[in-house]
């Protein structure tokens, strides 16, 4: 298990802000939405090959790649399989967050990394706060999920016709 890593506080705005609004779960987010997220948005970095969470551990937190890149892979029977590389503006964990299930894979920085992170109870928090922010941001992952669900299914095809020639 990789040290607990400090998360700081987002402290330049007019840096994040950009990346903030080309991330798909934050589509059609408004100025004073996308500030709202980015007051709750907090960093983290990673180090090549740390490990941000495992295979298996409860999910607490959206990630965010601000630069860098990540590696997820899962492990069946002892192999690992590299499932999916993240880079800048790419988002993972969320399918974890919002199904409130253990993660499927582990995630790993490949070089130095820095990751904006949203916490599972602070997403939770704007359920209260503001409804409509929270139900647009749940309908992007959802639709970020379906579009990783489809990009699997025909991976998974391509595989099973290939194996019945």
């Amino acid at each position: 298990m990789s040290e607990a890593k400090t998360f700081q506080p987002l402290l330049d705005v007019e840096n994040v802000l950009p990346i903030l609004n080309k991330i798909s779960i934050f589509a059609g987010l408004s100025e004073d939405q996308l500030y709202t997220l980015f007051c709750l948005i907090e960093k983290v970095t990673y180090g090549p090959d740390e490990i941000i969470f495992e295979q298996g551990t409860q999910p607490s937190h959206i990630y965010i790649v601000k630069y860098g890149k990540v590696k997820l892979v899962a492990s069946k029977d002892g192999i690992p399989f590299e499932l999916i590389a993240f880079e800048q503006g790419q988002c993972f964990g969320e399918s974890s967050v919002i199904g409130i299930q253990p993660h499927a894979a582990t995630a790993i920085a490949v070089e130095d990394t820095e990751l904006l992170v949203l916490s599972r109870n602070l997403l939770l928090s704007i359920y209260i706060s503001d409804i409509q922010l929270f139900s647009t941001l749940v309908l992007n992952i959802a639709r970020d999920i379906c579009r990783r669900l489809h990009s699997s299914s025909e991976v998974l095809l391509h595989y099973v016709q290939k194996s019945q020639t």
